[in-house]
């Protein structure tokens, strides 16, 4: 019987110690152990949510649009932002407001919205970059904003 009071007493002794060296608690005493590794649990706690946030606030403010002039009428355009409801959709859209035919594309929505995509224009027309990165920036602010409502 006394044998086990010792193995116990031995078993929260050690436990005490690990706290104490995991909390880097300077205390002795029981209770000022178990306070100090309760006080280090909270604080971890904070400093988690305090980085979700911050995370979610980097998600939200994604925002990119490439567009690359490939051979002939071909572009690549990549895009990366919030990922919402109908986001490919419209991107889809204006490619056909422009007569712009999907040749290839690569979408992936786990995080974020992104896709890569090869697209080519239908007839011969000057078509720039900086106009097709516009309108597809039009269309994702478009929609991040018909999702706001």
């Amino acid at each position: 019987m006394a044998s086990r009071r010792v193995q116990t007493k031995m078993a929260m002794r050690s436990k005490l110690h690990l706290l104490r060296t995991l909390t880097k608690s300077k205390s002795v005493k029981k209770n000022s152990i178990i306070l100090d590794a309760f006080l280090y649990i909270i604080k971890l706690r904070l400093q988690l949510e305090a980085i979700q946030r911050e995370y979610q606030q980097l998600l939200n403010h994604v925002q990119e649009v490439k567009v690359e002039k490939l051979i002939g009428t071909r572009f690549l355009v990549k895009v990366t932002c919030k990922k919402g409801k109908d986001v490919l959709v419209s991107i889809l859209e204006a490619f056909e407001d422009m007569k712009l035919i999907v040749v290839q594309a690569r979408v992936t929505s786990r995080y974020f919205f992104g896709m890569e995509a090869i697209v080519e224009a239908e007839n011969e027309a000057t078509l720039d970059v900086r106009a097709l990165t516009r309108a597809l920036q039009m269309s994702i602010h478009k929609q991040s904003f018909e999702n706001f409502k």
